[in-house]
């Protein structure tokens, strides 16, 4: 058992009445002083678990606790080793950047497939498994819930599909398929933002309007099943603001009990939806149950604004996909797409790819996963590369779409010299400038946009 990795508990007990409901099951685990409590769930045919993330090298043990004889006071110990090499650990906000658990730096390069395990289609996962490995993405957003035109063979709910579910139970067979998947992202070493609600069922299944208590039971099963994996973060809806069953005091109510479900304060955030063209309805990220800004804009210039607001990391999950399709959300070019990438993290947030392109598949990667086939994914490729090669004493000026003939940059006046690069974002080429520079420097540039500067300080 390696720190942060997943220890499991497994018992027999009643499997009569409703056993999502009318059971309750927890574990106590201790090291030394200190007792971490997570919940356990029903996985069918009268198997209850108990998963774990322990995040302390040495001892631990365990008693179980529930309102059911059979599974009440069950003890144990295990022994945890350090982790083993890649495991970081969970992804934690840090100011307005994010860091694995051990201090590594981790910088979100997201992409979008809302339903890639919902068909239950093995070939095209494991087709969407390689391309992710191939790809330079880290962090995968993607839905538990099916849309209302969605018919998929299994859905979270038992009963039948779509007007005879039954809230109060949980279907087995399809969270195992889904946590499978996460398991396979972890193992690729990308972050799973797990969506938990979305507006577009359009009453087909009742499921954007089922109470608070129905909700709570449903949050309850999804982290107890999924909060052990160390590699998943929560978004608490996509597009929050079209579902008009729903308040800001709920969603606030949804994200409280998160973080009150979830024992490994795994990062929590919400996406905006309202005509991000006209106005964005941003959630109000400064309360303290919601670790990062998560928010669809097509702009990404006011990102300066966003972390003087609110001294947490911005995630622009969403800034319109490379695509052709008649949405204008989804039909902006390669080009476009890595323009917005550059600017948004030159001032310092962290930007999301999507791709919507028709013609390739028979539905388009964000829908769906499968295969990759814009023009944007090896330029963002080379943005991580610098990005992640951008240390103390580093500069970085992205010099957008405009193609002036040449720029000045004023310099830190503190003795240092720097070197000066001409990056090329599209053509991905890295030019010297000649000399060493002090204080300001002019560089001459090509007849082109998608240029940035890179400047690195070489001795004082």
């Amino acid at each position: 058992m390696e720190r942060w990795g997943v220890h499991e508990i497994e018992l027999t007990g009643p499997s009569d009445g409703n056993p999502f409901a009318d059971v309750r099951l927890s574990a106590r685990f201790q090291f030394r002083n200190r007792i971490v409590e997570a919940d356990g769930f029903y996985d069918g045919d009268g198997v209850y678990r108990v998963r774990f993330m322990p995040d302390a090298v040495g001892p631990w043990s365990y008693t179980t606790v529930s309102n059911v004889t059979e599974l009440d006071g069950h003890a144990g110990s295990f022994e945890v080793s350090p982790a083993s090499e890649g495991n970081h650990g969970p992804v934690r906000a840090s100011g307005t950047d994010f860091e694995y658990a051990d201090g590594t730096p981790y910088l979100p390069f997201g992409t979008t497939t809302y339903h890639w395990t919902h068909d239950l289609d093995e070939e095209r996962e494991r087709q969407t498994l390689r391309t992710l490995a191939a790809s330079p993405f880290n962090k995968l957003r993607m839905c538990v819930l099916p849309t209302g035109a969605m018919s998929p063979p299994e859905v979270p709910f038992a009963g039948q599909d779509p007007d005879g579910l039954d809230f109060t139970r949980f279907n087995p067979v399809f969270f195992r398929h889904l946590e499978t998947r996460v398991r396979d992202l972890l193992d690729l070493g990308i972050e799973a933002d797990i969506i938990l609600f979305h507006p577009y069922d359009f009453g087909r299944r009742g499921i954007e309007d089922l109470g608070r208590e129905t909700d709570h039971g449903y949050l309850r099963y999804v982290i107890a099943r999924l909060a052990a994996y160390r590699n998943v973060w929560w978004s608490a809806a996509n597009e929050y603001d079209f579902n008009q069953a729903k308040t800001v005091e709920d969603w606030d109510d949804i994200l409280r009990t998160i973080a009150r479900l979830d024992p490994y304060e795994h990062l929590r955030s919400i996406h905006n939806g309202t005509r991000m063209y006209e106005v964005a309805t941003l959630y109000d990220f400064t309360k303290p149950w919601v670790t990062h800004q998560s928010i669809q804009h097509w702009d990404v210039t006011p990102t300066d604004e966003w972390l003087r607001t609110c001294l947490k990391p911005v995630v622009l999950d969403e800034i319109c996909y490379e695509g052709n399709i008649g949405k204008r959300w989804g039909n902006i070019t390669g080009e476009e797409l890595v323009d917005r990438f550059w600017e948004g993290m030159a001032r310092g947030g962290y930007v999301g790819h999507g791709e919507s392109l028709a013609g390739f598949q028979e539905r388009a990667w964000i829908g769906n996963g499968g295969g990759l086939y814009g023009e944007s994914p090896a330029r963002i490729a080379f943005l991580r590369q610098v990005m992640e090669a951008r240390g103390d004493g580093v500069l970085l000026r992205y010099l957008g779409r405009r193609q002036a003939a040449s720029v000045t940059v004023d310099l830190p006046d503190d003795g240092s010299a720097y070197e000066v690069e001409l990056i090329d974002t599209w053509n991905m080429t890295i030019t010297p400038v000649d000399g060493a520079h002090r204080k300001q420097v002019r560089v001459a540039l090509p007849r082109r946009p998608y240029l940035a500067l890179r400047m690195t300080r070489v001795a004082r």
